[in-house]
């Protein structure tokens, strides 16, 4: 069984960090909707049983626990097993039954890019998923129509095999899984053609997704009994979606609030004016008023991206650049020179140093 450190490519020192950064990159170059080759698909199998592992802190310790992974990997859970193993199942001589052939299918990450305009009010999605369904021949049986599972006549059913064993203690009852059904205690003598045995095959299906409003790039959702469908008709996996959020040319996110920058004419800076501001969810009359100056920020409240958690809306945040002219003709300069003389005393000049108009650029342009 490979190493789930030398799968994901990582040191056994590695911090959850690393680890994480190693499964995302080997997750995107692996991941069957963008590498459809059956290697590539049973390296990110590994690659995701290997982070599941690796990624939680109990099971991780108990990985690293050599010897006693060892003995769980041969059959035993821990001392318990080992007792039962040499003494025949404790001091009530119980016997432990034989193993399901119904696991829990694993679980599957699929990548949804969403428009910055769907995060306002969330979005639908139908998306087409290459993951293991129940093989509808059989139901999930894993016997061809008609069949069933017959008791395995090795062990008669109990999954396990008993020995007496001759040891310095004396005569003590081993015990181990059956070869010939595996620990199921039963046999498929005629496997479904269709799934081979397995109760379940590979194939195409629609899961429709509904995106709820104020999602934003990294966030995981989770949906139960979405993924693969587990071996002999097991439980499904869980789905998860990582979303992903498109860049907009003219709106940027800050938390749940919209940034956008509006030019405005030196002129229309000076005297005044209404704007129509064409926001991702229907026009904005804006009003400028008159002095308005450069990194000026126009609230508008309540026409950001909605509240992930809880109801309401951020706010839409217009930053003001007001555009100097920078070709006049000779009656519009004549009449800027006619508004300067008027304005002699108005002479650049150094001023108090203002935190809040740098503040007011930074987030305009975050």
């Amino acid at each position: 069984m490979a190493d789930h450190y030398e799968v994901l490519g990582v040191a056994r020192d590695a911090s959850p960090d690393e680890i994480k950064k190693a499964y995302r990159r080997l997750a995107r170059e692996l991941h069957p909707d963008v590498n459809p080759s059956p290697e590539a698909s049973e390296r990110f199998k590994l690659v995701t049983h290997a982070y599941d592992v690796l990624s939680d802190p109990q099971q991780r310790q108990q990985y690293d626990l050599g010897p006693q992974a060892g003995f769980e990997g041969a059959g035993f859970n821990g001392f318990g097993d080992i007792f039962d193993t040499f003494f025949g199942g404790g001091a009530a001589g119980q016997q432990r039954g034989p193993r399901s052939r119904r696991e829990r299918g694993q679980d599957a990450l699929l990548r949804v890019e969403v428009d910055l305009d769907e995060v306002i009010f969330g979005a639908h999605r139908d998306l087409e998923v290459d993951t293991a369904v129940v093989c509808e021949t059989c139901g999930g049986s894993c016997c061809q129509p008609g069949t069933s599972p017959v008791t395995c006549d090795i062990c008669h059913g109990t999954g396990s095999i008993q020995r007496t064993v001759r040891s310095l203690l004396g005569n003590m009852m081993t015990s181990s899984p059956c070869g010939t059904c595996r620990g199921y205690g039963t046999v498929i003598a005629t496997p479904c053609v269709t799934c081979q045995g397995q109760g379940r095959v590979r194939a195409r299906r629609t899961v429709p997704v509904d995106i709820p409003a104020g999602v934003d790039t990294g966030l995981r959702l989770q949906m139960p009994g979405s993924g693969e469908a587990g071996p002999a008709g097991g439980p499904n996996g869980d789905l998860y979606l990582e979303i992903k959020v498109r860049h907009h040319d003219v709106f940027s996110r800050d938390g749940d609030d919209l940034l956008c920058t509006l030019t405005v004419s030196m002129a229309d800076a000076v005297l005044g004016t209404h704007a129509t501001v064409k926001a991702l969810d229907g026009d904005i009359d804006v009003e400028i008023k008159a002095g308005v100056q450069s990194a000026d920020v126009l609230t508008v409240k309540g026409r950001g991206i909605t509240h992930l958690r809880g109801s309401g809306r951020g706010d839409l945040r217009v930053g003001v650049q007001v555009v100097t002219p920078t070709k006049l003709d000779r009656k519009e300069r004549e009449l800027i020179e006619q508004f300067a003389a008027h304005h002699k005393q108005d002479t650049p000049a150094l001023a108090r140093f203002q935190q809040g108009l740098f503040a007011k650029l930074r987030d305009r342009f975050l």
